[in-house]
């Protein structure tokens, strides 16, 4: 009977891409690390000055991603970033990833809001039945000023001049419904005055 070939029996390994023979790493595998920091580097240096305060970063970076910011030719920011990278790769890169998530984070998370206080404001101005499902979600919020903005919203909406029809009232509005969307969200806001939810108007 005869056997079938085995394919692991001739076939040589197939060389791994990310080391060499010695184990090192090769220089494809150099290179996309290379790539990594540096897209990790200029994510860096768009983040709030604040944040950036705040990392363990060594003073050399801090002064290159200064450079970086203050670079505005093309060619001079590649070469900049290309030197952040270099930087960056004796330095701890987990912190910083983590930074960087939490700011993405945190600028989606107010994106959500914002449309989600727009996606309110057309409703509301849309159907009567809106402002009912609002009192309902939101009791908190003062009713008669919330038709009276509804009201005059409505009435804006309706002048012949563009720039009317989206006055104050209508900025008021978003203004409402994003605070009571952020008083939800947030269980002490941050400009809240301390004391008893009764005594609040």
């Amino acid at each position: 009977m005869r056997r079938a070939p085995q394919d692991n029996d001739n076939n040589p390994p197939e060389p791994d891409d990310d080391a060499d023979d010695a184990g090192r790493p090769s220089k494809s595998a150099l290179k996309r690390q290379m790539h990594s920091l540096q897209s990790l580097g200029q994510e860096l240096s768009e983040l709030p000055a604040s944040r950036v305060a705040k990392l363990d970063l060594p003073e050399a970076l801090r002064d290159a991603l200064a450079e970086y910011r203050r670079t505005r030719s093309h060619e001079g920011r590649r070469r900049q970033l290309q030197f952040i990278g270099k930087l960056m790769r004796q330095t701890d890169e987990a912190p910083i990833r983590e930074a960087v998530a939490a700011a993405k984070l945190g600028s989606a998370k107010e994106t959500l809001a914002l449309h989600e206080a727009e996606r309110w404001r057309e409703e509301l101005l849309a159907s009567d039945d809106a402002i009912t499902r609002w009192l309902n979600h939101f009791p908190e919020t003062d009713a008669q000023q919330l038709r009276s903005l509804v009201r005059a919203a409505r009435k804006d909406a309706k002048a012949e001049a563009p720039e009317q029809r989206h006055g104050r009232s209508y900025r008021e509005m978003f203004q409402l419904i994003k605070t009571a969307l952020a008083a939800t969200a947030a269980p002490q806001p941050e400009d809240g005055e301390p004391g008893e939810d009764d005594d609040d108007e």
